[in-house]
């Protein structure tokens, strides 16, 4: 069965140009980039190409770039070096939508560290409350930590404004950026973020490689403490080829964006519209104008999530209900109840997100095959009665 898959905001497939450029360093050129020898140092120059890739992607300088395990580490080392900087200060500012790596270390701050924390809600649309974020900033804020987009509908947050306001007030401003690098264009000098959280695996690079920008005047505090490595910022040995593979990830998503604003964003839009023709009570969640180019959470009353992705599944279509870091939950995803989505369509809420691997004729396979899947749960659901929800 050939896969049609659209679950690129969980994870991609890794580009044929990024393995291409690993190879060599899992075999002949295996050496220590942290050795004093020729054969080490070849590997240190190519760590070094890919953390000017990884820069020029996001508008830093290569000093800014710490590379890390994953997008996880780099939201908890920054948040952590933010406290270490700022002891005296023990309030802390996100939002109730957040991703787990997020919102999970705010409430365990606040239950083991005694730290105050506003989650600032959302509307309808899944927008910030702005007016409360501004009124919670305080002179005991240590750091604001907002995510660029929204992993489970792709809406934006007005960063640049947010992070503005911060630096104003002199608070630190920390963005996780996941899911919006290489889907729109990121400039930190722009933004005036002060630390910014990236994942290799959400950009066609390998599972297990990530990066925290740190803006160059920051006393960053090491997350995890050992040799000499980054600087100093992060010990350990360097995931050499994923480092590799990472950089040159990030120089395709620089080449493709326009890609993904245009021929991606279009997928999506038709994929979208045809659902919404053809399905009678179904809804999009999210604001339709500030979403991500690639993503549509889409709602279906009186049917649940799990099914509809099981049958997808057969099909060999892959989508999600969610965030895959809180997939096996049959609760509605804790994003849409923020929105306040009604019940019976954040219970048979989706999400497509699409890369430019994607085609039109695999959006006209999902959608001939969504359309009967939505009427055959429909049929035997006791909420769905003549054409209506009931």
């Amino acid at each position: 069965m050939e896969i049609i898959y659209t679950d690129n905001n969980a994870t991609t497939k890794v580009a044929d140009e990024v393995i291409e450029e690993m190879l060599p360093y899992f075999g002949e050129l295996y050496g220590n980039p942290s050795s004093m020898h020729t054969f080490g140092d070849q590997v240190d120059k190519k760590i070094k190409q890919a953390r000017l890739r990884v820069a020029d992607l996001i508008n830093a300088d290569p000093d800014e770039i710490i590379f890390t395990s994953c997008g996880t580490e780099s939201d908890n080392a920054a948040i952590n070096a933010a406290l270490n900087a700022f002891p005296d200060k023990k309030h802390i500012i996100t939002s109730n939508v957040e991703h787990p790596a997020i919102n999970k270390l705010y409430q365990h701050l606040r239950e083991t560290k005694g730290y105050e924390v506003t989650f600032v809600p959302v509307d309808k649309k899944g927008c910030l409350n702005l007016d409360l974020l501004y009124n919670s900033m305080s002179d005991n804020t240590a750091i604001i930590s907002l995510m660029w987009a929204n992993n489970e509908t792709g809406v934006m947050f007005p960063i640049e404004e947010i992070a503005k306001i911060a630096n104003e007030k002199g608070i630190l401003f920390h963005t996780d950026a996941v899911q919006a690098a290489g889907k729109i264009a990121i400039d930190v000098k722009k933004a005036g973020v002060d630390m910014l959280s990236l994942s290799g695996h959400k950009i066609h690079a390998p599972k297990g490689v990530g990066v925290l920008y740190v803006k160059k005047g920051f006393k960053f505090s090491p997350f995890l403490i050992g040799g000499h490595q980054e600087k100093g910022r992060r010990g350990g040995t360097e995931n050499t080829v994923s480092i590799i593979g990472l950089g040159k990830a990030c120089e395709l998503a620089r080449e493709n964006l326009t890609v993904m604003n245009t021929k991606v964003r279009e997928l999506r839009d038709y994929l979208q519209s045809q659902l919404l023709e053809k399905i009678p009570g179904s809804s999009v969640n999210g604001d339709l104008a500030l979403r991500l180019p690639n993503t549509l959470s889409i709602g279906f009353d009186a049917v649940e999530g799990e099914s509809i992705l099981l049958m997808l599944d057969r099909e060999g279509i892959c989508a999600s209900s969610g965030s895959a870091c809180t997939s096996g939950s049959l609760e509605p995803s804790h994003v849409l109840m923020a929105m306040e989505v009604p019940f019976k369509s954040a219970h048979g809420s989706i999400r497509f997100s699409l890369s430019h691997y994607n085609t039109k004729e695999e959006m006209d396979i999902i959608i001939t095959t969504l359309v009967p899947v939505i009427q055959k749960l429909r049929d035997m659901s006791p909420f769905w009665k003549d054409g209506k929800m009931v």
